[in-house]
């Protein structure tokens, strides 16, 4: 039986989103000077967005939060299997604020920025793996 159509274009706009934070995190850290904080900022808006692209897909309301211990637990409740990937994701949720103000002066290093790419990524995928792959845009 195919996916749902209406599921399908509920979740496949968050999944857009996701892949346009990845790309911009990966660009980020691709010029010179690179963009840290932004790429940080990108990889917790990836990892959120896949996270409610997950709750949507299976039609669970969340609340307008970034905290992805949150939004992650929901998305365990719904498949244990994703705890690990997820708490480890969990340290992202810093990055949707700690760098966006000025009053802040602690400087990101870039093995911080790689290591959050790759927590997204990994996020993204595990969540991409419970997904139909219709549902990919």
């Amino acid at each position: 039986m195919p996916p749902d159509p209406a599921r399908l274009a509920d979740t496949r706009p968050w999944l857009i989103k996701v892949s346009a934070d990845l790309r911009a995190a990966e660009l980020d850290l691709s010029i010179v000077p690179p963009l840290l904080e932004d790429a940080l900022f990108h990889c917790q808006q990836a990892a959120e967005k896949v996270l409610k692209a997950f709750l949507v897909w299976h039609d669970v309301a969340f609340r307008k939060t970034h905290d992805l211990v949150e939004i992650g637990g929901q998305c365990v409740t719904l498949d244990p299997t994703l705890e690990p990937v997820l708490r480890r994701a969990a340290i992202l949720t810093e990055f949707a604020w700690r760098f966006r103000y000025p009053e802040l002066t602690i400087e990101p290093t870039r093995a911080e920025a790689e290591e959050a790419l790759a927590l997204a990524r990994e996020a993204v995928e595990a969540i991409l793996q419970r997904l139909p792959p219709e549902v990919r845009p």
